[in-house]
């Protein structure tokens, strides 16, 4: 949004703030200003001046010697501009003078400095200007020739400060407004902020009565069929339009906003839009059939030509304004080429309405057009601005002497907008603030911004145009940023939730990431969305749930159009890449999502399940992944608990090298090494091992309730065990039964050896560990320890497990 610093100070008329000053102030009120520009800045000693006598120039044939009188004397002036004429009254830089940049367009820092001097032995004293040696173009003065000087009026002053009688001694203000200050994408909004951040009045136009006698309704009729997309639709008639140049002033201001003024009706909707921030649209009445507008979703498949000559594609999504007969307008977009104003007009039909922000921005970019009204509509307007917009306008028509404007108006407005009303709460104020103001500044403060105060029920009213606020915490917004931001003291948080600690969750989740760093594993980040062929890739079944994935409505491409239901696709590219570079040794993890649909199609937010997944390739193995699985569980209070079941049924697994990790019965994870297939579709011919732990699992059971004991005070004692084991039966198997008989002396255990060869019998394997035994009360006796091995042993041969000789 940009703004001329004059039209605000008209509005604010005790502001005498500089651009600079002006700039931090309202920067730190809350209306941020990206920048400004002096429009006047490389300008100075240009006043107008009258051409009274040209001779040739004695020595140059396209150079011509001008008499010029610049007001307080007649000063000479060579030229070769072909368009100066004696009379003629031109804008004159004086010796010592700046301009902008050539004639070109091209600007110089600082500008140009002008020096008399001799032009091909001629004295010279000065410059005549083009529009864009004053640091504007032909866009914003059409009427200045494409060569040459720029040519005033015959009714300006001679003598006169040209930049001011060219309205460029103003300042433009660039400002950066968040989407929810709808209120400040208009000049008046930016002009009540500038009068609260100064402390001054605030006087907005004075919006006087229009209209003759007659009555709008016999000159047309308004249906409005889709009120859910138009909650507003006002409009009035102008008739005997005169079609002219609309007001230096009104020019001024349209330029110094951006805007190229072309004649009084187009000036006064474009300047309506910037002053109130409510789009209008003109239409040339003897063009509407059946004198009725009709505001309706567009048909399947209809087309329509807009003002700019194209021909765009419509849906019943898009809003239309139509007449008995034919669409004539791209509701809030642009009107249409059968409808628009041109020089013949002789009756107009004014609309000023509110649509729905949301449609709008989606039937712009369908039909693949965005306009300076679109982009405030999309927005979200107060349909109680569109009237005040409309009489504004309807009274520039009569002051501009546009044309008559006909008694009445349209307004269909079936549920009318009301303010809202908050609870006045200074003490919750001051209290997230770290404040101490009283209650009458605080109402001071919201008296400057036009937010009322109900003495009776103690809430503050809050205008329909103030959207924006809607809980205490934006009135203690409202507070400090007039209060002052940098007068708000250091203070300490407090409360539960900062005590600057991290939640249990989130805490589970740091000591996971910590292990995964102390085992070697570097931390990497996917995209959370990919390609429904990596389903393919993993070898997942035709009928797998996982391949019931949340179809992204509007994707960058096929290959990012689902969201992930599984998280190995994005780790195995990413080690794939790593390889393809020729990096040995490689361990990565990520801390990422997976989204899980309740049901197909989808109907509310999937389940998403936080994941840590680690994969590696190079040094290590299935044991090396499940050791770190393991130390990850311990330094999170599960380590007593775990199983593995290698019945895992997980296709992109080695299906002799996989396992579940299964905590208490629960499956809380999964690893083991990727199948060959799998490894070849990511193009990579080494041996690839990946883990996965289902966080949220690991969060509900996770405990840091732990017991330390003290230093053992008596002795202990080791019994060593070599068993010949059938091969299907797993360590894990074994341990469970040292568990379960070893007693209350069986301190710890440990595998030492496993073995598979040709002193073993086929279909078996030797499996030694080594058993430790203490007693916490006293020193253990071969007894002891010999009835605890009789009942590992007798349990181990039920499960046919011999003691190897």
């Amino acid at each position: 949004m940009r703004t001329s610093l004059k039209w605000i100070k008209d509005m604010v008329p005790g502001l005498t703030a500089t651009p600079q000053e002006y700039m931090d102030a309202m920067t730190l009120s809350g209306s941020k200003v990206e920048f400004y520009e002096c429009m006047d800045e490389d300008l100075d000693k240009i006043v107008i001046g009258q051409i009274k006598e040209i001779a040739p120039h004695p020595d140059a044939d396209k150079l011509v010697v001008c008499q010029v009188d610049v007001g307080d004397a007649v000063t000479q002036i060579v030229t070769g501009a072909p368009n100066v004429f004696e009379g003629a009254k031109v804008p004159v830089v004086l010796d010592g003078g700046r301009v902008a940049g050539g004639h070109d367009g091209s600007k110089t820092k600082g500008g140009i400095k002008i020096k008399k001097g001799k032009l091909r032995g001629v004295e010279s004293n000065g410059m005549m200007c083009s529009i864009e040696e004053l640091g504007s173009d032909r866009d914003m003065f059409p009427e200045a020739p494409e060569n040459g000087i720029y040519i005033f009026p015959e009714d300006v002053e001679v003598g006169a400060n040209a930049v001011e009688v060219l309205g460029l001694d103003d300042t433009v203000i660039e400002y950066e407004i968040t989407s929810n200050r709808v209120d400040c994408f208009a000049v008046l909004g930016l002009a009540r902020e500038a009068a609260a951040t100064f402390r001054k009045e605030f006087v907005p136009p004075v919006v006087t009565e229009t209209g003759n006698d007659e009555d709008v309704n016999d000159y047309i009729k308004v249906r409005v069929e889709a009120t859910d997309l138009c909650p507003r639709y006002t409009a009035r008639v102008v008739k005997n339009i005169k079609i002219a140049p609309s007001p230096e002033w009104m020019q001024r201001r349209l330029r110094a906003q951006g805007i190229r003024p072309i004649n009084n009706l187009v000036d006064i909707t474009n300047y309506v839009m910037e002053e109130y921030g409510q789009p209008m649209h003109a239409y040339d009445l003897d063009t509407i059939e059946g004198r009725e507008i009709v505001v309706r979703r567009g048909k399947a498949d209809e087309t329509f030509v807009t003002l700019d000559g194209q021909e765009r594609k419509v849906d019943d999504s898009v809003l239309m304004i139509c007449d008995g007969k034919k669409a004539v307008g791209l509701a809030g977009i642009m009107g249409g080429e059968n409808s628009m104003i041109t020089d013949n007009v002789t009756t107009m039909l004014f609309e000023a309405a509110c649509f729905d922000g949301t449609n709008i921005r989606l039937s712009s970019k369908k039909v693949g057009l965005r306009t300076d009204a679109s982009g405030k509509f999309e927005k979200g307007l107060d349909p109680n601005n569109a009237m005040e917009a409309m009489n504004r306008a309807c009274q520039l028509v009569e002051e501009l002497g546009c044309g008559e404007v006909v008694g009445g108006a349209i307004d269909i407005y079936p549920e009318k907008k009301e303010g809202r009303r908050l609870p006045f709460e200074p003490a919750k104020y001051n209290h997230m603030l770290g404040t101490e103001i009283s209650d009458e500044e605080m109402l001071a403060y919201f008296a400057r911004l036009d937010l009322g105060y109900d003495k009776d029920t103690n809430e503050v009213v809050i205008p329909s145009w103030r959207q924006d606020l809607e809980s205490y915490a934006d009135l203690a917004e409202e507070v400090a940023r007039f209060f002052g931001y940098d007068k708000i003291p250091t203070s300490l948080p407090c409360g539960e939730a900062t005590t600057g600690c991290l939640s249990y969750k989130l805490k589970i989740e740091k000591i996971a990431r910590t292990v995964a760093q102390f085992c070697g594993f570097s931390q990497g980040m996917t995209y959370s969305f990919e390609s429904p062929k990596v389903f393919d890739k993993l070898l997942l079944d035709e009928n797998d749930p996982l391949r019931q994935a949340v179809v992204i409505s509007n994707p960058l491409g096929e290959d990012f159009s689902i969201m992930r239901t599984l998280p190995l696709d994005g780790m195995l590219t990413s080690l794939a890449t790593n390889a393809n570079r020729r990096n040995k040794n490689v361990r990565l993890y990520e801390m990422g999502n997976i989204y899980l649909p309740k049901q197909i199609p989808v109907t509310e937010l999937p389940e998403e399940r936080m994941q840590l997944t680690m994969g590696m390739y190079g040094e290590g193995d299935f044991f090396t992944m499940k050791g770190a699985i393991e130390e990850i569980l311990s330094q999170v209070g599960m380590d007593q608990k775990v199983t593995y079941d290698p019945n895992a049924g997980k296709n992109f697994l080695h299906p002799g090298r996989q396992a579940n990790v299964i905590y208490d019965g629960v499956v809380i994870g999964y690893l083991g090494e990727v199948h060959p297939r799998v490894t070849a579709n990511y193009d990579m011919k080494e041996r690839v091992y990946i883990g996965v732990l289902d966080m949220p699992e690991i969060v509900e059971r996770a405990t840091f309730d732990k017991k330390y004991e003290g230093v053992a005070k008596f002795p202990a004692a080791t019994r060593d065990i070599s068993m010949v084991v059938p091969r299907e039966i797993l360590v894990g198997q074994i341990e469970e039964v040292f568990d379960q008989k070893g007693g209350a002396y069986l301190e710890s255990y440990e595998l030492f050896d496993i073995y598979e060869g040709n002193q073993i019998m086929g279909g078996f394997k030797s499996v030694a560990y080594s058993l430790t035994f203490r007693a916490k009360d006293k020193n253990l006796e071969e007894e002891d320890i010999t009835t605890a091995m009789n009942r590992i042993l007798k349990a181990l041969d039920q499960m046919g497990i011999q003691l190897r000789k």
